[in-house]
Parts: C-alpha cells; sequence; structure tokens
C-alpha cells in the first residue's frame, strides 16, 4: 500500500533533521493518512480511502464526498476514487438525459 492519498495525491516529501550543532540528515516527511469510510449522498453508498487528513477536512468543507469529487482534478484521483467520480457523473447525467427527452 502506498503512502500516498487517494483525494488529493498528497504523497511523501524529503528534507533534512538539523541537529543544535547544525548536522544534516535525510528525513522522509510522511503524510498523515487515516483509512476512513466517506458516504456518498448521491449513489447511496459507502466508500472506504486512505487519505490524508488535510483531504478529509477539504471534503467536510466542500459538503461531502460527491461536492469535492466533482471539483477533483482526475490525475490527483487514485483509480478507486477516479472509478467513483464517473459513476456519480454517470448518475448525474442520467435524470438530465430524462428530463430532456
Amino acid at each position: 500500500m502506498s503512502r500516498k492519498c487517494e483525494l488529493t495525491g498528497k504523497g511523501p516529501m524529503s528534507g533534512h533533521n538539523v541537529s543544535h550543532a547544525n548536522n544534516k540528515t535525510k528525513r522522509r516527511f510522511l503524510p498523515n493518512l487515516q483509512d476512513v469510510t466517506l458516504e456518498s449522498e448521491s449513489l447511496g453508498r459507502s466508500f472506504r480511502l486512505r487519505i490524508s487528513n488535510h483531504a478529509l477536512r477539504s471534503v467536510d468543507h466542500r459538503g461531502g464526498l460527491d461536492a469535492f469529487l466533482k471539483k477533483a482534478k482526475d490525475e490527483e484521483l487514485s483509480a478507486d476514487a477516479l472509478r467513483i467520480k464517473k459513476e456519480i457523473a454517470k448518475l448525474a447525467a442520467a435524470p438530465a438525459e430524462a428530463a430532456a427527452a
């Protein structure tokens, strides 16, 4: 399992540990990943995702998983998140086509 957020694409960064004597050694800054279950209102299902704490706050801020995925860029999303986004878009397009017909 990669250390990468499924919604934002945030991954490990590199930097230095700096001692009091100003010695620098390489280190990795890992994203704060959490295993969460998010509910999709339009699909009526829940999905388990491994996302960063920052992404979880963004999902809450935007008003849920559906609203977050609608605005998210495809290249940042994981394969699972992209599949969920396409399902939501497909479901949203179906009533619009029925109303137009």
